[in-house]
């Protein structure tokens, strides 16, 4: 059963326009039990989960290159906007848990029923262009390391990763649990590949924590606010916000206000943890080119497969680039399963349109090929590398399209009764909102005047 707060506005209007139908991704909806006894630790161990799916997003094949990019070109400058970055992840995913716990809608549902219908088929189309730009990096990223440990032509690569649809098919047949269990496997499998090359790698510490004070520069350099931009559009992204909304309701939540509470400070933990871990990737992802690529006489390297061959020479060791490909295909593959979730949640919230999960797969993966694979054929890896930097470009300025409405919506008392967010948060979340924005627009004026 779904819960709703109960409060009405000042002249009678209910919060919601609207009851909901069946949640999105019903099939999961309140599958997982919670502990509502026992110790602090056993309790927060069912709540466990969902953080780590959405931190899937925020180590995807996208985020490689501008990471891998940034730290080329200017060394560990930019691991500060790696962390603003995360900072900002963490509040906007913390609201995510709060809508989706004291509404039971995610904020696809939330916009629709907000909005006259014209905005929200508007907001739909560019959540799916999110989407799509999104799966466009997961192709690409997940081509490239199967030409990394197999040899496989990129243009084939690209084709192959249809086959993704396999994976998805697989994990619809198993519970949502085991879903989670798979993903937070190849996580680890990732932090193992970065622990490893970062111990070869030996980095000069100092620099690396000098690069995560902030400075103006990032924003002065329209060639660096550009990768600061792709940076942003790579840790904080669109679909995310969707994704949280829905998958922290496969948790069985009690309908009491306490019950309700406990539920948001363990999601918001869930998610907290969860994103430090991501930025502790993302952010050896840039030490990695840093330590391997910022070097006198050496030229900065802007495609992963160049990264792949010089990682060897420069370490001293064979197996540092198994250990960067086998990284890149298990981000490549985690991020089809969540991609996939937020597909659906995006298309049935927005407009009821239910499909299956391996037709939705099917769709947007083929969305995203086609214009991976005339890249490929047209102008090679480096094409596809600068394609890869400019998906997350066009995540980042989609954001505020996601990001206004979460924050309106969780600052409505009438929308969110008691688990409103508190103002401190709402005042960082706008905070985080105005500078998105901000940014959105200076590089859009760079780009238009030619100079991003």
């Amino acid at each position: 059963m779904r819960h709703f707060p109960e409060e009405t506005a000042a002249d009678g209007q209910p919060a919601w326009r609207e009851e909901e139908g069946a949640p999105t991704l019903d099939e999961a909806h309140s599958s997982i039990p919670t502990k509502r006894t026992g110790g602090f630790f056993r309790r927060l161990i069912s709540f466990l989960g969902p953080g780590y799916l959405v931190a899937v997003g925020y180590m995807d094949p996208g985020n490689w290159a501008t990471s891998l990019s940034g730290g080329s070109h200017y060394g560990y400058a930019l691991l500060f906007v790696i962390m603003l970055s995360s900072v900002m992840a963490m509040i906007l995913q913390a609201l995510c848990t709060r809508l989706g716990i004291a509404t039971g809608r995610d904020l696809a549902q939330a916009c629709r029923d907000a909005y006259p219908r014209p905005v929200a088929i508007g907001l739909w189309i560019l959540a799916e262009l999110a989407i799509c730009a999104t799966d466009l990096a997961e192709v690409i990223g997940t081509a490239i390391g199967l030409q990394l440990l197999f040899g496989i032509p990129l243009s084939l690569g690209v084709v192959i990763t249809m086959l993704d649809v396999l994976l998805v098919l697989y994990m619809q047949s198993r519970s949502f649990r085991a879903t989670e269990i798979l993903v937070v496997a190849l996580l680890m499998v990732i932090a193992i590949c970065f622990v490893a090359q970062i111990v070869l790698a030996r980095p000069d510490w100092a620099a690396v924590f000098g690069g995560l004070v902030p400075h103006s520069e990032a924003v002065r350099d329209p060639a660096m606010l550009y990768l600061a931009m792709g940076i942003i559009g790579a840790t904080v992204m669109p679909h995310n916000l969707y994704l949280h909304t829905g998958i922290v309701q496969t948790r069985a939540v009690g309908r009491s206000p306490e019950e309700r509470r406990e539920a948001v400070r363990f999601t918001t933990i869930d998610s907290t943890v969860a994103l430090s871990f991501a930025f502790l990737v993302n952010a050896a992802i840039l030490v990695l080119a840093g330590a391997a690529f910022n070097r006198p006489g050496q030229t900065p390297v802007d495609d992963l497969g160049q990264a792949y061959a010089l990682l060897a020479p420069l370490l001293g060791s064979t197996l540092a680039p198994s250990l960067f490909a086998v990284a890149l295909l298990c981000c490549g593959l985690n991020s089809a399963i969540t991609a996939t979730m937020a597909g659906q949640i995006v298309m049935e919230g927005f407009v009821h349109m239910r499909l299956q999960p391996w037709l939705r797969r099917l769709i947007t993966r083929g969305l995203a090929v086609i214009p991976a694979v005339i890249v490929t054929i047209l102008y090679g890896e480096h094409g596809t590398s600068q394609l890869l930097i400019l998906s997350q470009v066009v995540l980042s300025l989609q954001l505020p399209f996601a990001v206004i409405p979460l924050v309106m919506f969780t600052a409505d008392r009438r929308k969110m009764g008691e688990l409103r967010a508190p103002v401190w948060m709402t005042t960082l979340a706008s905070v985080i909102a105005v500078i998105i924005v901000g940014l959105n627009l200076k590089l859009v004026i760079d780009l238009a005047r030619g100079i991003g």
